[in-house]
């Protein structure tokens, strides 16, 4: 597993002892057909951005030494998933434990213009290898006083390629994360695949996921809080659909995970939860079956080769986005601009 010492854990404390389980490929294989997956299915230091993230940078480079050419991090895995709200009376209006909360996540939630995420493309650039990470934004563009649950992908060259703000945040979420736009409804070349992605519920939603579709997408990441409850059926569901392979990337939390002093700790420690999250990634190939199961209660690595062929050979008698679509009938508009609140002419 990988472990952090100590309250609030510092870098040089960081001790690395991740297990890893690997799915590896029939040597048959076409090399040009394969792709080296990883889900890093960890858990924060919460409420920590900057420990989390060299968590997080330390976790993807034991991927990129696995071979990984693509690494996947749980939904607001930097600073952390904003569990304590439905154990906290999170709903109540005014509430000052609640603002200072909000005060200090905010605080926490990552910029991305001011270079945040900087270690975790250096990981990227150095190694070659292409990241999805969930991450709770700060946004300049939206006045950086609201959260976003943003999923960021990082190319193998160490760009922010697409950051993606959830486009309607879930139940409790809402007290705290601001709906998204469609900015980030992208897909991008990472060969042999066409990878996208979406954040939780999301992949719930038919219209963003056939806006993926129609970009050619044949590998979908998901990512969540964490829970076999949401990746159980879903994974399969959606790689059945698209004849795709789906990686299910979420986060663990337990109990022990809470920071000594927190608001919130004592309320949810009473909830009697062994386990507020407790993973479920998963991957299910392009024939709906499950390559990877959901993998429960742990921190790992997960490993497992990919192979295009499958995707080809299920769209032979289905393709949502081209033999089996009817544009003449029905057709999708998606507007990807970047929602702003004033438009400024100098």
């Amino acid at each position: 597993m990988l472990h952090y010492r100590g309250a609030v854990p510092v870098e040089e404390d960081f001790v690395i002892q991740m297990d890893v389980v690997r799915y590896p490929l029939s040597d048959a294989t076409a090399p040009e057909d394969r792709l080296c997956v990883g889900i890093a299915q960890i858990a924060p230091v919460w409420f920590d951005r900057a420990a989390t993230l060299t968590k997080t940078a330390e976790a993807a480079r034991h991927a990129a030494a696995a071979g990984c050419e693509l690494v996947c991090f749980g939904e607001a895995l930097i600073p952390g998933y904003p569990f304590w709200l439905e154990h906290s009376d999170g709903a109540r209006f005014d509430d000052p434990h609640q603002k200072d909360l909000f005060s200090r996540y905010l605080e926490q939630g990552v910029v991305i213009e001011r270079g945040d995420l900087g270690s975790v493309q250096d990981v990227a650039r150095t190694a070659g290898m292409a990241i999805y990470l969930g991450i709770v934004e700060a946004a300049p563009d939206r006045g950086g006083h609201s959260l976003y649950c943003t999923l960021v992908y990082i190319d193998p060259e160490g760009n922010i390629a697409s950051a993606h703000r959830k486009l309607q945040p879930t139940y409790e979420e809402r007290l705290v994360w601001a709906a998204g736009d469609g900015h980030g409804l992208r897909t991008h070349p990472l060969p042999p695949f066409r990878v996208g992605g979406l954040n939780c519920y999301e992949n719930w939603m038919p219209l963003p996921r056939a806006a993926l579709y129609a970009q050619g997408e044949d590998l979908h990441v998901a990512v969540w809080p964490g829970g076999d409850h949401n990746t159980t059926d879903i994974t399969r569901f959606m790689a059945r659909e698209n004849r795709s392979y789906v990686v299910s990337a979420s986060s663990v939390m337990a109990p022990e995970h809470i920071p000594r002093g927190f608001v919130a700790g004592d309320a949810m420690r009473r909830s009697g939860r062994r386990s507020f999250a407790n993973g479920g990634s998963a991957i299910a190939g392009p024939d709906g079956r499950f390559v990877v199961p959901p993998q429960i209660g742990r921190e790992v690595l997960i490993i497992a080769e990919l192979d295009h062929a499958n995707v080809r050979r299920e769209r032979q008698n289905f393709d949502a986005a081209g033999h089996y679509s009817r544009p003449d009938v029905t057709r999708l508009t998606v507007d990807r601009t970047r929602q702003s609140t004033v438009v400024f002419k100098d």
